[in-house]
């Protein structure tokens, strides 16, 4: 054999091994990605049935078990503020088979509670900021205010008479409602409730005057007569909701930020499991029956990456405790 061939053939021998180790390279990192879900996932939402946490979460829970083949099942653990359910997801296994179905509260909570059994930042994986909600002041038909301004002017003249309720301490709608009674020079009472759907069960029943509802759930109460809209927040009018003015358009700043519904895991879930998380649910955002379904529910569809959620959390942060701090409230 002459010195060129055996060069020849030590070379494809090199070239042989080299591919055979880039394939075996191949081979182990597929098998290094672990198969997700290996069993039925759980969905933690961490507020009562019926709400637009509840609603968007089950609507999802249903997409994604028939792209993955396996049982979602929502499980409500309402309490403290979605605190009792946030926690448990937080102690949960980092396996991806427990998803918090989280609020804007998620980051809100830190600026109402001095001792929140969490980190909101540190325990948690951000999968996707799912869709964002407006708030909206309603009241009852045969309350004596059609427009903000005579609701102001009625309150003002009232002072501690009137009440307003929220779907939990540290939410939105508390920390809206508190401003709002500030910065208008308004005497109200909060009332706050574990969730939308009691706040509102009780508004209609007269046993709270007002209420900073989501515009999600208080949409079909308006729709047949039975609830009053008075102003919703955001920075323009809410879809399907047009006719109703911003607190912006009454001269009420500051009240521009959003509400949101998105997805956590517990910190520690390996990266390929999110990943796996993350792809699903964006598939399921793209599909037009989803959208469509949060449209009816005047839920603004978003599906972002987890990078771009992570931002948000950042950002809202910085931005609610702003709000926080203007609305007087410090953490007890």
């Amino acid at each position: 054999m002459t010195d060129h061939a055996s060069f020849s053939n030590a070379r494809r021998a090199w070239l042989g091994a080299m591919l055979g180790a880039a394939a075996t390279g191949v081979s182990a990192g597929a098998q290094a990605a672990p198969a997700f879900p290996t069993k039925p996932v759980k969905f933690v939402v961490p507020f009562p049935a019926g709400g637009a946490t509840d609603l968007t979460g089950r609507l999802l829970a249903g997409k994604m078990s028939e792209g993955w083949g396996q049982p979602v099942v929502v499980e409500n653990r309402p309490g403290a503020s979605g605190m009792i359910g946030t926690e448990f997801v937080a102690r949960a296994p980092a396996d991806g088979h427990t998803v918090l179905v989280g609020i804007t509260t998620h980051i809100q909570n830190p600026l109402i509670y001095a001792k929140v059994p969490y980190d909101p930042i540190k325990d948690f994986i951000p999968i996707s900021q799912i869709c964002l909600s407006y708030l909206v002041l309603v009241v009852r038909p045969d309350f004596p205010a059609n427009s903000l301004k005579e609701f102001v002017a009625l309150v003002k003249a009232n002072p501690g008479k009137y009440a307003f309720g929220s779907f939990g301490a540290g939410s939105s709608s508390h920390i809206v409602g508190e401003r709002f009674a500030r910065v208008a020079g308004l005497d109200m009472t909060h009332v706050p409730y574990k969730g939308s759907a009691p706040m509102t069960t009780d508004l209609l029943g007269g046993q709270v005057p007002c209420a900073w509802a989501d515009v999600s759930t208080a949409t079909v109460h308006i729709n047949a007569g039975r609830l009053k809209p008075l102003a919703v927040t955001g920075p323009k009018r809410a879809p399907l909701m047009a006719s109703v003015p911003t607190l912006l358009e009454n001269g009420y700043a500051g009240f521009e930020p959003l509400g949101w519904v998105g997805l956590f895991v517990a910190a520690g879930t390996p990266r390929p499991i999110v990943d796996a998380i993350s792809k699903e649910t964006m598939r399921v955002m793209k599909l037009p029956e989803v959208r469509a379904r949060l449209y009816e529910q005047t839920l603004m569809p978003v599906g972002s990456t987890p990078a771009e959620f992570k931002k948000t959390l950042k950002d809202d942060s910085e931005l609610w405790g702003k709000i926080a701090r203007g609305a007087g409230i410090k953490p007890q």
